[in-house]
């Protein structure tokens, strides 16, 4: 090739366009007039629009895990906020619950206290309040323990009532407590009053044929007894004061066979579940004692003079 032919001129991969510096300066004022041209006449606005139209199913995809996620979080904070609040209702309610067994509990307990108290102010037989601690551990009688015993005066044979009628009485006096037998006990008599023929009997427990009943026995086949009856204390034993319901007469069977008649009572007293008595004092024990018989006078005594 002739030399002559050989351009002078460099290669265009040594060629160098504007200076770094220039291009700088011309996209800073570019920018800078689209920045005041879209602010001054909002000319991007519809490209703006178009771009966030087109964007909008992909941030839409995009959000549903963290939705879902959000709404199962809450789902299980919702459900545990029920719980406890379910919870502590349900305590609520319980301690309500509580506390209104425990008023209808005192309700009752006031309302025979204030019968009991009726009931002392009707009886002119000195008496003292006590309160049933428990039932005795013999299955095969009918006993209750008192907190009153020897030290507060109680004397064995004491008669014991609450506020419907004749409970017992006490068989057994310790220093501070008293064992008191019920009416219903297979041991147990008192003599009775029919108080509509005035016809008397004796009332004696009979746990065989029914649980906490009493039965009316030695009572003529053709007496006058009638269902419905009511029997109190005779007073005739010297123990029980005259006049305190004992059982109300509840079935009666007159047997051909037999002179006598069978006659079921339910006693008026709360032999069961009973929580205050009254314990009395014996009617034998308020009677005054027989004064000594003196001697006549000029009598001899034996083995002595005149």
């Amino acid at each position: 090739m002739p030399l002559g032919t050989l351009d002078g001129t460099p290669p265009p991969f040594f060629r160098q366009g504007p200076s770094a510096l220039s291009k700088l300066t011309l996209f800073s004022a570019l920018a800078l007039f689209l920045m005041v041209a879209d602010a001054r006449f909002e000319l991007a606005k519809p490209l703006r629009s178009a771009v966030a139209t087109a964007l909008y199913p992909v941030q839409w995809l995009v959000m549903r895990p963290v939705l879902w996620t959000q709404g199962v979080a809450q789902h299980f904070e919702t459900v545990k906020t029920s719980q406890a609040n379910e919870e502590a209702a349900r305590r609520k309610l319980d301690l309500q619950s509580q506390r209104a067994n425990q008023v209808e509990q005192l309700a009752l307990e006031n309302s025979r206290l204030r019968q009991l108290l009726a009931l002392r102010e009707r009886v002119n037989t000195p008496a003292q309040a006590a309160q049933v601690l428990y039932d005795a551990a013999d299955p095969y009688t009918r006993k209750v323990i008192i907190d009153r015993g020897a030290l507060e005066g109680i004397l064995a044979g004491s008669p014991v009532l609450d506020e419907a009628g004749v409970l017992g009485q006490v068989t057994r006096v310790y220093p501070m407590l008293s064992e008191v037998t019920l009416v219903t006990d297979r041991d147990q008599a008192i003599p009775v009053l029919n108080t509509r023929s005035g016809e008397r009997g004796v009332a004696f427990g009979d746990p065989v044929l029914r649980a906490n009943a009493l039965e009316l026995r030695f009572m003529a086949a053709n007496a006058d007894v009638q269902v419905g009856d009511l029997l109190t204390t005779s007073g005739v034993d010297g123990v029980y004061p005259p006049g305190l319901p004992v059982a109300r007469i509840q079935k009666i069977e007159r047997r051909v066979d037999s002179a006598f008649a069978r006659i079921s009572c339910a006693p008026l007293a709360l032999v069961t579940g009973v929580g205050h008595v009254m314990v009395l004092k014996p009617l034998g024990s308020q009677v005054a004692p027989r004064p000594p018989v003196e001697a006549a006078p000029g009598a001899v005594k034996k083995g002595g003079k005149k």
